[in-house]
């Protein structure tokens, strides 16, 4: 299947450099381009992207209010964003996972590694820099003011099995379900298996709003940031 892809730069030669090397891929298409926030939520909405390559400063609405938008329309469900910006800082890793991006990546990765972030993002798995780790989603999310958990997740906690409890807090610590099937001795389409059940019942999007919520709730408690 094609991943169709919208691209959101307010810069028209790094659009063109993207076009080109995704339209040479052949599992991957774009299928519109904007220039601004406002732009890329209609174009979403218009032609239903799988993946939304989203840059963060565009003017009028910015990357992050579009991927907000975006991940909040019903009607935009299987569609995922990918930010990639210059910008890789605490606040701006943090504020993309809340608004329900699926990836986050510098705009310093090389071509083979962006092609392959955007078939991870559109396959549903979590994608971080090695810039935007796991540990940094911790550290930030668990001292952020007022953590908004969803209700919804907090009541369902209780219905996740032992197995789903324990890859959930293994994904939320960074590894990969490759790592995890190697640590619990399963196969890695288990351990997707496992996830996939544990974000039907949280009502998670994607495998980050997962990983967000296991922080959220307090089922995996950050580690301590040493100073420095």
């Amino acid at each position: 299947m094609t991943i169709r892809i919208l691209l959101a730069d307010d810069q028209a030669l790094l659009r063109e450099t993207f076009r080109m090397l995704i339209d040479a891929t052949p599992d991957m298409e774009v299928v519109a381009e904007a220039a601004d926030g406002d732009e890329a939520i209609t174009l979403a909405r218009a032609h239903h992207p799988t993946v939304v390559l989203m840059d963060i400063r565009m003017p009028h609405t910015n990357g992050l209010a579009a991927t907000s938008t975006i991940c909040a329309d019903p009607t935009l469900t299987t569609t995922r964003v990918l930010i990639l910006t210059t910008f890789e800082t605490d606040e701006y890793v943090a504020q993309a996972l809340r608004a329900g991006a699926t990836g986050f990546l510098g705009k310093d990765v090389t071509a083979t590694a962006l092609l392959d972030a955007i078939r991870t993002v559109a396959a549903g798995d979590a994608l971080l820099s090695p810039t935007a780790t796991q540990a940094l989603i911790a550290r930030y999310l668990a001292t952020a003011e007022e953590p908004d958990v969803p209700t919804p997740a907090l009541k369902q906690l209780a219905t996740l099995t032992a197995r789903e409890r324990e890859v959930m807090i293994l994904a939320a610590q960074g590894r990969s379900n490759s790592e995890i099937a190697h640590q619990l001795t399963l196969s890695p389409l288990t351990i997707r298996t496992h996830v996939q059940r544990a974000m039907t019942k949280l009502n998670a999007r994607d495998r980050t709003q997962l990983i967000v919520i296991a922080y959220q709730t307090g089922v995996v408690r950050p580690r301590p940031h040493a100073p420095g």
